[in-house]
């Protein structure tokens, strides 16, 4: 059974009394534990297609299904739990709670599923990305590519079905670039979790299962 499923999405911005399709009748299909890139060009609209398919954002037409339930009109308070306990996010700028340590980032969404052991499994998640002397740094003492490892282990932490991430080395120098993402593909595979990843590097979408391209709106097999 899909993982997630998308039908038919379209989205339509008005700009000046004007509407603007940026995603034109998408839809796709992804199966438990697949590595799907989608790239493109900038602007090309990877990000809002990304949006769409987490339900950050509500398409203009079209369904999305994930874990085979029909999250297009869901609420946010129906979808608050959904994403908690079976999504993470790893976003291109971090979005780490300036006033938390480390190890309180990556506990926040344990606590709000109100899992036990929450800071042994952040202790564990900080150890397998080599930054266990880090928990308790505020985002503000660590690197670019410490805070990616936390948001990482943040993403981890609930054992999420299902993993979203925007440029995820975006942000990052080269060599933190690869280190980042080769952690982000290790725990992957360790926990079974399917990967859905937006960017325009090539050597990241070399390692995929499957890559997508976005071009004028519609997505192709590259």
């Amino acid at each position: 059974m899909a993982i997630l499923e998308a039908k038919a999405l379209n989205k339509t911005y008005t700009v000046d009394h004007q509407n603007i399709m940026v995603l034109n009748d998408i839809s796709l299909t992804v199966e438990p534990g697949e590595f799907l890139v989608i790239t493109g060009s900038s602007g090309s609209g990877k990000t809002t297609l990304l949006t769409l398919l987490s339900g950050l954002d509500k398409p203009t037409s079209g369904r999305v299904f994930i874990d085979q339930q029909d999250i297009t009109d869901a609420s946010e308070d129906d979808l608050a739990p959904l994403r908690n306990r079976i999504i993470g996010f790893v976003f291109q700028s971090f979005y780490l709670i300036p006033s938390m340590s480390a190890m309180e980032n990556i506990m926040f969404p344990a606590e709000l599923q109100g899992l036990p052991n929450a800071e042994k499994k952040a202790r564990q998640l900080l150890e397998r990305v080599g930054l266990a002397d880090r928990a308790d740094n505020l985002p503000s003492q660590l690197s670019g590519g410490e805070k990616q490892r936390v948001s990482l282990c943040r993403a981890m932490i609930n054992t999420p079905k299902l993993i979203f991430a925007d440029e995820p080395t975006g942000n990052l120098d080269s060599k933190n670039g690869r280190i980042v993402f080769a952690q982000l593909v290790e725990m992957k595979n360790e926990q079974g979790v399917t990967l859905i990843l937006v960017t325009h590097n090539l050597e990241i979408a070399a390692a995929a299962d499957r890559v997508l391209k976005l071009k004028d709106g519609r997505l192709s097999p590259t």
